[in-house]
């Protein structure tokens, strides 16, 4: 599978319980695991491609949450970039072995993400398919800023875009920029991710954070499936201009998105 310079890559979610984890990804998806050589992660594959890792946290401190990674062929530049923008780095880059090399940083607006240079792994075996990552987007209160750091470091090229109200709002629409990668024609059939506003509809004490997706048949179906082996259902399935979605918490409490696309997406391996 193509990757392009900047894209999302991988995804990874930091757990208390391994084993707890892999019964609930193992249900909602199908996943099947493989665990590291005697280190406390498991890779998930979805009908045989690798799709995620599920990790056990090293310290219980550490907030249990999915993160993406984003792809780089330099990572060390990368790593300047993101200074150099106005953000911070949490992990200066290290080598994970012969599959790569990887990093994470915060943004202007206090959002972490990770970057990745391949090694012996590229990142999805299985990307925009049921049980596959599909999507991710950072929730911001500072767009203008995160805008421009997202442009200068992964080369990110915006669509400006409104979505539809939610029912009960302001009466203003959402302010909402999807971003294509560098060297592609920036639109729906490149788009790769996104921005979302924080809103005053969001609690106040709410930071920034990044969202990922995973295609489903059946939004529905799996958001009341997520419920029956103990996680949440935060926003209820929804009808977006690009299917139906739904948020949900794990049974330890790690957010994220399911989407049943009215359409095939872009990137899909068929």
């Amino acid at each position: 599978m193509a990757v392009f310079a900047s894209a999302p890559c991988w995804v990874d979610v930091q757990l208390s319980d391994l084993e707890a984890g892999k019964r609930f990804y193992g249900g909602l998806f199908g996943w099947t695991f493989r665990a590291g050589d005697g280190m406390p992660f498991a890779d998930a594959y979805s009908e045989g491609r690798l799709v995620a890792a599920l990790a056990a946290k090293k310290d219980g401190r550490m907030p249990t949450t999915w993160g993406v990674y984003f792809s780089t062929d330099d990572i060390v530049a990368t790593v300047a970039a993101v200074r150099d923008a106005g953000g911070h780095i949490i992990t200066d880059p290290v080598r994970a072995g012969r599959a790569g090399v990887l990093a994470q940083a915060v943004d202007p607006g206090g959002a972490v993400f990770g970057l990745w240079q391949a090694g012996d792994r590229a990142g999805f075996e299985r990307q925009n398919e049921p049980g596959a990552f599909c999507w991710t987007e950072v929730y911001t209160r500072q767009p203008e800023r995160v805008d421009a750091f997202y442009e200068d470091v992964l080369g990110f090229q915006g669509t400006d875009i409104e979505l539809p109200e939610p029912s009960g709002g302001t009466g203003t629409a959402e302010r909402f920029r999807m971003w294509s990668p560098a060297g592609t024609e920036p639109g729906d059939d490149t788009a790769i991710g996104g921005r979302a506003v924080l809103t005053d509809a969001f609690p106040e004490m709410l930071p920034s954070y990044f969202l990922s997706y995973f295609a489903v048949k059946d939004c529905v179906r799996t958001a009341e499936t997520a419920v029956r082996l103990g996680g949440r259902i935060t926003a209820p399935p929804m009808d977006i201009p690009y299917g139906r979605m739904a948020v949900l918490q794990d049974d330890q409490g790690a957010a994220f998105a399911v989407l049943q696309p009215t359409e095939l997406l872009p990137g899909a391996v068929t």
